[in-house]
């Protein structure tokens, strides 16, 4: 495990004996400073600098020290993606992990002793994050990160990531996320959520004022103002969701965009391609249940680009950071809507805890 530690003067010895430490445990320890306990030093410099660092994926976690370890805990977590925690004991640490899912342990390099802070150490890192009533509220925290009221939050560009919390939604995923949901009903449950997602996904679609007569009197009404859509599924596991948007918005444009992704490099192929003639016009709806590693997500947003797309926005029953942060790196404008945001990928690719292959589970192939 690839660990960034980040100290300033005060937290500077425990930093120099805690990479030790790391070392003989077998991790690979990157140290972002300070590198002098003798001149007085910003703690919020260096807390950033080794935070940053576990937000971008470039370490696996972090460890920060500040003489209370308060200062060190404010600063990291004003890191999107950073969800530090300061431990005083090992019972704290363990529960930092397995409950909270913290990725940056901060400890006080002047209120806990050496020996201390390597128990706390290796009991931090040898746990892992729990499930059930745990992960449901870490993705709150998630949401609550990433989503501001109905409108979400800007991601490194004009994009958006919004998290659709509706209870029905979320009860829904729960049963298709079941190993033992049949082969119909995952199916069917599939079309339920992404057809009211797409309630969610339509909300700023633009009205115009007309005139209707009820059987009573004349009044007015609203209607979409003349806004064209279309849906652009992500073969083959994307074509489980069309239907159910279809049903919520029947006039758009259905277009086919066919990726796999190679199981040795994780990498996306091209094999087919065919959309609507005026796809330029139109707002799209790129649908994939699962956004993992984002290299289809990310290849079919550019495939839709190159024949004169535009207003783009990508849609998914569940998200890993890692993909997250693949499609706002490479497309910040597009918003991007999910049903939930899943810790993180396995070595394999694969969603975790997700719901396995989806294009399997749709069509029963495996």
């Amino acid at each position: 495990m690839k660990i960034v530690l980040g100290s300033d003067h005060a937290g500077f010895e425990m930093k120099e004996d805690l990479k030790k430490f790391l070392s003989e445990l077998g991790h690979e320890a990157e140290d972002a400073g300070t590198f002098s306990g003798e001149q007085s030093v910003d703690y919020p410099d260096w807390g950033v600098k080794a935070a940053s660092k576990v937000a971008s994926g470039k370490a696996d976690r972090g460890i920060l020290i500040c003489g209370t370890g308060v200062g060190m805990s404010i600063t990291a977590n004003k890191v999107k993606g950073v969800y530090a925690a300061l431990c005083a004991d090992e019972y704290t640490a363990r529960l930092s992990r397995e409950h909270n899912g913290a990725n940056v342990l901060v400890l006080g390099g002047r209120t806990t002793g050496a020996a201390l802070a390597r128990s706390i150490t290796k009991a931090w890192l040898d746990t892992e994050p729990e499930g059930g009533r745990h992960l449901a509220r870490r993705h709150k925290i998630m949401s609550y990160e990433t989503q501001s009221g109905t409108e979400g939050v800007e991601t490194a560009g004009s994009g958006r990531v919004m998290i659709i919390e509706h209870p029905l939604i979320q009860h829904k995923l729960s049963i298709v996320r079941d190993k033992d949901t049949s082969v119909k009903d995952f199916r069917d449950l599939v079309q339920e959520i992404a057809g009211l997602m797409a309630y969610e996904i339509s909300r700023n679609l633009p009205l115009e004022e007309i005139d209707i007569q009820t059987p009573v009197c004349g009044t007015k009404g609203f209607s979409i103002s003349g806004k064209k859509l279309a849906v652009v599924p992500v073969l083959r596991a994307g074509l489980g969701m069309v239907e159910g948007i279809l049903r919520i918005i029947p006039n758009a444009k259905v277009g086919h965009i066919g990726l796999y992704r190679d199981p040795d490099t994780l990498q996306p192929v091209d094999y087919y391609c065919k959309l609507p003639n005026d796809i330029g016009e139109r707002d799209i709806f790129i649908v994939d249940p699962m956004l993992a590693t984002g290299g289809s997500a990310s290849a079919a947003i550019s495939h839709v680009k190159r024949v004169g797309g535009r207003r783009i926005t990508l849609v998914s029953l569940i998200a890993a950071p890692e993909g997250v942060e693949k499609v706002s790196g490479d497309h910040p404008e597009v918003d991007i809507f999910t049903a939930a945001l899943d810790e993180r990928l396995n070595d394999h690719g694969y969603i975790v805890p997700g719901l396995g292959d989806a294009g399997d589970r749709l069509y029963g192939t495996k």
